[in-house]
């Protein structure tokens, strides 16, 4: 059994068709026998990156609304979220000045690292060049792009 950590870029290509779509759908089948962590800000993130999608017509309202429906579905079922404490964020501060990373890719970052504590064996999951180059220094990092 192996333990991935999804950021949002991972595990928005469950939901909306994309390169590395059939390789997150069959790492994330309800049967495969994995655990999969997220930050509880993947929440927020994914119904704006859906949302988004939505807006500039890359998605139709009815697409939208079932990838939505399905990850909120999954959300309970399938992920163990990790939550967002005031250590994470100071963590995420620290990693975000490190490495110029975006805000939220600080707090994914961190979250995954949290993880990684107590299990080191876990694996980060995310389509992000500038996430993956940043946690390459202390986690197996695979990229869903290039599994086409």
């Amino acid at each position: 059994m192996a333990i991935y950590f999804l950021d949002t870029s991972a595990v928005i290509k469950r939901y909306v068709k994309e390169i590395g779509t059939a390789w997150v759908q069959a790492l994330t089948l309800p049967t495969a026998p994995h655990s999969h962590f997220l930050a509880r800000i993947t929440w927020v993130e994914t119904i704006s990156a859906v949302t988004r999608r939505e807006r500039i017509g890359h998605l139709s309202p009815s697409g939208a609304a079932g990838a939505l429906s399905d990850f909120q579905q999954d959300f309970g079922r399938q992920y163990i979220p990790v939550e967002i404490s005031a250590a994470l964020i100071g963590h995420a501060g620290s990693l975000a000045r490190l490495h110029a990373l975006r805000g939220y890719d600080a707090v994914q970052l961190a979250a995954a690292l949290e993880v990684r504590a107590k299990i080191p064996s876990l694996i980060l999951v995310s389509a992000d060049a500038a996430l993956n180059t940043a946690a390459a220094e202390g986690l197996p990092v695979e990229d869903p792009n290039t599994h086409p």
